[in-house]
């Protein structure tokens, strides 16, 4: 049997597809070094006699990764179980960046995820809640002690859970000279071929730098060219990416928002002063909710967060999901999802 390797797919991700093991595959293509190398798109792979393609799994497997692509071979489910999905935008490689609704109330609440291309497990844990609370909505059930269907009659819920589309798939497939950012990508990169300290999108612009508050203080206090990480860019908002997630949120006047990020096992609920009084009693309840510690302020300007905060006076909050290096292995997401479940029904709840 053969498999010609596709975008996005990973070593962990293709053994998955097929119900055999990572190392059935290294040991039969010589071209897999480990389980953690790139397989670039378009390589055709021998797979062992008793390979069985399967269903994608993607969101209940804590053994694989996720970005675009397993994001895409869920929207057909979606559709059947009445989420509702929007292409808000494009991100620079034309990859479309989907935002999902979820129930009917006047309340809109806004999740969002994947900002960074080393921390594919936030998209992974967004596409999975947003999947469950589908379920629990069409059979009527409670989750753990949350009435979902009450719930959905009184929130709007928005996910965009891929915000970076590009750069993860850098993370997770590595690049090849066809890539038309092939060059520009080793540039920044200074010559080297493995990505997996790449936060930024395909552009070298860290997408959580783009945002319209003090944006000047931290754009000097960064690198000042294209970068894996931190670059802010040459002016706010430049990046398509940051700009489709900017119009989307000007156009939902979201209630309160949480953004997604994998790193400290914190949430940061403050900016400036400009949070709403009501922010510390909210944050309480998703500490509470999570187990994760409340900082009222990461010391930093330009994030989404920050943004949020102090053009709509409204709360917002960056919940950091993750601890160690990013990216973190595919075997965190277990924790991840632990600690994560009970935060983001409470968020629905603020």
């Amino acid at each position: 049997m053969k498999h010609v390797v596709g975008p996005g797919e990973t070593v962990a991700i293709i053994a998955a597809s097929y119900q055999i093991r990572p190392i059935d595959l290294i040991m039969l293509n010589p071209i897999i070094y480990a389980e953690n190398s790139y397989v670039p798109r378009g390589v055709e792979l021998t797979l062992p006699q008793e390979a069985k393609y399967c269903p994608d799994t993607f969101i209940d497997d804590v053994r694989t990764e996720f970005g675009h692509e397993q994001l895409v071979a869920l929207l057909p489910v979606w559709k059947e179980k009445g989420i509702r999905s929007e292409i808000i935008g494009y991100s620079v490689m034309k990859k479309p960046i989907y935002a999902f609704f979820i129930g009917s109330g006047k309340k809109n609440v806004f999740y969002s995820g994947g900002w960074h291309a080393n921390e594919w497990h936030t998209a992974k844990l967004l596409a999975r809640f947003l999947d469950r609370l589908a379920s629990y909505k069409q059979k009527k059930e409670a989750w753990f002690e949350y009435d979902i269907e009450a719930i959905l009659q009184q929130v709007t819920l928005v996910v965009v859970p891929l915000v970076n589309p590009d750069g993860v798939e850098l993370v997770l497939q590595g690049i090849s000279p066809e890539h038309p950012y092939y060059q520009d990508v080793l540039a920044i990169n200074k010559g080297m071929t493995r990505f997996d300290h790449w936060s930024s999108n395909i552009r070298g612009v860290d997408l959580n730098h783009q945002w319209p508050a003090e944006w000047e203080r931290e754009a000097g206090e960064s690198p000042q060219e294209p970068w894996p990480r931190h670059y802010s860019g040459q002016a706010p908002l430049t990046e398509p990416e940051a700009l489709a997630v900017y119009e989307l949120t000007l156009r939902e006047s979201f209630s309160h928002v949480l953004a997604f990020h994998s790193q400290g096992q914190v949430i940061y609920w403050g900016y400036r002063g400009y949070e709403p009084p009501e922010s510390k009693e909210m944050v309480t309840r998703l500490s509470l909710a999570s187990s994760y510690t409340p900082v009222h302020t990461a010391d930093s300007d330009g994030g989404f967060k920050d943004w949020f905060i102090q053009e709509t006076g409204r709360p917002g909050f960056t919940v950091e999901v993750g601890s160690g290096i990013n990216p973190l292995p595919p075997g965190a997401f277990a924790e991840i999802w632990a600690n994560n479940v009970k935060l983001a029904l409470e968020g629905l709840q603020l």
